[in-house]
């Protein structure tokens, strides 16, 4: 793995200015998108799962490769993991699965968050690891933040970590949650945390600031 990641360029440079108006828009409202036949499809597959082994849930959402999902399995050996990524071809790269306390679902997130949500079901602790940070300025309503599914992770509930190698992503994360009524906090991920996914050794190495938001979300 070579370290010749680029650092996030963008055309903003301040928490986004619409950033207030928008979500409280989409917090006024309930998120009910119609949800796509192979999410449902893969979300049976979790309920099969659940089914055979009823546990408290790890969402590991936008999982990429699965790595960080194997890894949350081993840091979390009494909860039942859910990797999500929408992409086939980073879902292939993953070896055959050592534990049995994890899925991996071919799916998009938004999707899945929606029918746990309509199910009643939570989660514990819930992961969001280097998300597509969406950088020019035009894209804010395509960050998680922005996005009209943002509600869901606050009726997901647990405690929610983000991480990103952009500064401002995280704050603006955090302003978000603030305005939601939530408190988190945002800080500097050390040394000794990063190796959930290979994006994160692979920016550490190349001289990024890797940045964390982190909040226990009652709902």
């Amino acid at each position: 793995m070579h370290a010749n990641s680029s650092p996030v360029i963008s055309n903003q440079r301040y928490p986004h200015p619409r950033l207030a108006e928008i979500v409280r828009r989409h917090l006024q409202s309930a998120h009910r998108a119609r949800i796509a036949e192979h999410n449902r499809q893969a979300y049976q597959l979790l309920k099969e799962k659940l089914g055979e082994w009823p546990r408290p849930l790890v969402v590991d959402s936008f999982c990429g490769t699965g790595r960080s999902t194997a890894a949350l399995a081993g840091r979390h050996p009494e909860h039942f993991i859910i990797g999500i990524d929408k992409s086939a071809s980073r879902l292939a790269k993953h070896p055959p699965a050592e534990s049995d306390n994890y899925v991996l679902l071919q799916a998009d997130c938004e999707d899945i968050w929606q029918l746990l949500v309509l199910d009643g079901l939570q989660a514990d602790f819930h992961y969001i690891l280097y998300p597509n940070p969406w950088p020019k300025r035009a894209h804010l309503q395509r960050r998680i933040h922005g996005h009209a599914s943002f509600g869901l992770l606050l009726q997901l509930g647990g405690l929610l970590e983000l991480r990103s190698n952009w500064q401002l992503y995280v704050e603006e994360f955090g302003v978000a949650m603030h305005l939601a009524g939530h408190r988190g906090i945002v800080s500097a991920v050390a040394d000794s945390d990063i190796g959930l996914t290979l994006f994160e050794q692979k920016y550490r190495q190349s001289g990024h600031e890797l940045w964390a938001y982190s909040i226990r979300i009652v709902p």
